[in-house]
């Protein structure tokens, strides 16, 4: 019986109307995906449909969160990503899946954060974890929620920022996640 081969440098969206549906995304330092097993835990506790949720995906990279927030229905996914190859790629990813309202900038996520505007239901942080960059990345997007909105983060040890209630949160591997909201 042959065994079932992962092709490096893909991911697969899980859930929704884009399901099972293969990713390509290109090699960029720091770009790690979540795994299917976190994501899945992830859109449990948010709800498996997120119909007219506006969702921020910060540190896009292979864009595995903002696609499958777009799968499940959100009503506009905004993805951030520094890397112009990345961002190319995020680009093709979005119209090989015909996305609808998916907005892929290439931008600093910080700076993006750090200013006014539009405010999110929920904002996925998954930064590279060798540039501590999560305790920043939360603060300044706290200020970009809207009244009970969520923030999904991912780092490499447990993470309970002060000023945030953690209302769940797991570990896969290396990874260690959790959803928070401002108290």
């Amino acid at each position: 019986m042959p065994s079932k081969v992962r092709q490096s440098n893909s991911v697969r969206i899980i859930g929704g109307e884009y399901r099972s549906r293969i990713l390509h995304f290109p090699d960029a330092t720091g770009l790690r995906p979540t795994p299917d097993r976190v994501r899945e835990t992830l859109f449990n506790w948010l709800g498996q449909r997120l119909h007219g949720l506006v969702c921020l995906d910060a540190f896009a990279g292979s864009g595995a969160l903002g696609f499958e927030a777009a799968s499940r229905g959100a009503e506009r996914v905004v993805m951030l990503e520094r890397d112009s190859k990345v961002r190319a790629v995020l680009k093709q990813n979005a119209a090989l899946l015909q996305t609808r309202g998916v907005d892929i900038l290439q931008m600093d996520a910080l700076a993006y954060m750090s200013v006014a505007g539009e405010l999110f239901d929920v904002i996925f942080l998954d930064p590279p974890f060798d540039q501590n960059l999560l305790l920043p990345a939360v603060q300044s997007a706290a200020t970009r929620l809207r009244v009970g909105g969520k923030i999904y983060a991912e780092s490499p040890a447990a993470f309970t920022p002060e000023g945030f209630s953690v209302l769940r949160q797991g570990r896969a591997g290396l990874s260690h996640f959790c959803l928070l909201e401002p108290v």
